[in-house]
């Protein structure tokens, strides 16, 4: 190796060190692949942590039955609903606290973190209630079969019902990347995963005096560990080393911010309203196959999470850039700066994908071994990361378009997309021509290559440079 590799490879790690530790850095100035390197580190981390739950969860949960599993897949598909409102208003709290970043105005950014927080737990309270009143009719609702709608509902009202540290999760890390603190973010899933999977195996199984609770103990566990985070990330956000410093005295009503992000965020909660319900409607499809059917493709979604999550994780990264320099008056290395993550997403995904096709019965079985489960679940993740190129691509210029508080370019994407594609040519493959299960993962690989071909085209036409926010 020559001295000039190792001065190149010895360069990158310390950039991964300062990255993790979260070093101050402008990413308004100086080589973009450095910014993206120093951003998506630990956006990629944390996002891998946030998979990595998601497995260990579902590899408990699959100890327990079939049924137990089929609950998380219900459950966590009327979730995504709240979700879509985290998410949501996540993407205009990143995009307003990014552009006052940015442009210096720490005032600005804290306000806006502020009245983010206070109408994430408005949201929180009223979706908590419903949780807590009627689990068993929202798994009806569903398609649950009755015998899961017994065994599980405690678990749905349990992460429902605890919905509030969901999200806080969500809106406080995305506060903490828009001012560019992307390790505080990732820090935080640290402590909130990996308190979930000591906690998973004892409330799950039992041990000792604790009694064992089933799938109800993932969803106890969940609701710990996030919680834990949440209390964490507000002792940062007062006494720690955050870009955005808030004292009790901060979290006064102003309702001009309230509604610029509410304003920003009805395009970031319609987009992902419009994904999520997707979602749910392709759900309620697969439960007509049964549950080793609906076990299957719940586990495979899962492990799918494990590399899409990676990938949003460097789509974060240019949404950060974007926002930034924007904020200071760049919006060329804006441009430039979503190019080359994409390019560097499009790389990682196009290796994930060959893991899969040719791993993907042995990576379902390590959660399975019924014949059935292993059987739909593999080909789920066969043919839905056939597109992962098209994805890599698309969720990269998506986040840009929010980046730069453009929410209404995607919604109408997703609309079209998801609602006027997707669902119909589900229903219609898996149902009327009887494909079965088949038309539903092809149905999700067309529609995301087809996101990623026209979110490209109109990211070039330039609109999103000249949005206010």
């Amino acid at each position: 190796m020559t001295s000039i590799s190792q001065n190149k490879y010895k360069r990158y790690f310390q950039y991964l060190i300062a990255a993790i530790r979260g070093k101050e850095e402008d990413f308004t100035t100086g080589s973009i692949r450095k910014a993206i390197f120093m951003l998506s580190i630990p956006m990629i981390l944390e996002m891998l942590m946030e998979s990595t739950f998601a497995l260990v969860d579902i590899l408990f949960v699959s100890r327990v039955s079939v049924n137990a599993v089929a609950t998380v897949g219900l459950t966590e598909s009327v979730i995504t609903l709240l979700y879509a409102l985290a998410i949501g208003l996540s993407m205009a709290a990143t995009a307003v606290v990014a552009r006052r970043t940015g442009a210096k105005d720490k005032k600005g950014a804290k306000e806006a973190a502020v009245q983010a927080i206070i109408l994430g737990v408005i949201i929180s309270i009223v979706v908590g209630a419903i949780g807590i009143i009627y689990p068993k009719e929202i798994l009806g609702l569903m398609g649950g079969e009755p015998a899961l709608i017994e065994e599980g509902y405690g678990y749905t009202r349990i992460l429902i019902g605890g919905n509030i540290t969901i999200m806080l999760l969500f809106l406080i890390n995305a506060i903490f990347r828009g001012a560019g603190d992307a390790s505080v973010a990732m820090w935080a899933l640290v402590l909130s995963n990996g308190l979930n999977i000591i906690l998973d195996p004892i409330l799950i199984f039992g041990w000792g005096p604790i009694p064992a609770y089933g799938v109800e103990g993932a969803a106890i566990a969940t609701t710990i560990g996030r919680g834990t985070a949440v209390v964490a990330q507000f002792m940062v956000l007062f006494f720690g080393w955050s870009r955005v410093k808030l004292t009790l005295s901060d979290f006064v009503w102003k309702a001009e911010v309230m509604m610029n992000l509410i304003k920003i965020s009805l395009g970031g909660i319609g987009q992902f309203l419009i994904g999520t319900s997707s979602w749910v409607f392709l759900m309620r499809i697969m439960s007509e196959f049964g549950s080793d059917v609906l076990a299957g493709y719940t586990i495979s979604i899962r492990v799918m999470m494990f590399t899409l999550m990676p990938s949003w994780g460097m789509s974060n990264a240019a949404a950060t850039l974007v926002g930034q320099n924007l904020g200071a008056k760049q919006p060329e290395r804006a441009e430039k700066s979503v190019w080359k993550t994409s390019k560097y997403n499009a790389v990682f995904m196009v290796i994930v994908s060959a893991v899969y096709f040719l791993f993907a019965k042995q990576i379902i079985g390590w959660f399975s071994d019924v014949s059935d489960v292993v059987e739909y679940g593999a080909l789920s993740l066969q043919i839905i990361t056939a597109g992962y190129i098209f994805y890599a691509y698309g969720m990269v210029v998506t986040q840009a378009f929010n980046g730069a508080g453009d929410t209404k370019t995607p919604t109408i994407i997703n609309f079209f997309c998801f609602w006027l594609f997707q669902i119909p040519v589900a229903y219609f493959v898996a149902l009327q021509l009887d494909w079965g299960p088949i038309g539903v993962y092809g149905a999700i690989t067309t529609s995301e290559i087809l996101i990623a071909i026209v979110s490209i085209l109109l990211f070039r036409k330039g609109k999103w440079k000249t949005t206010e926010v």
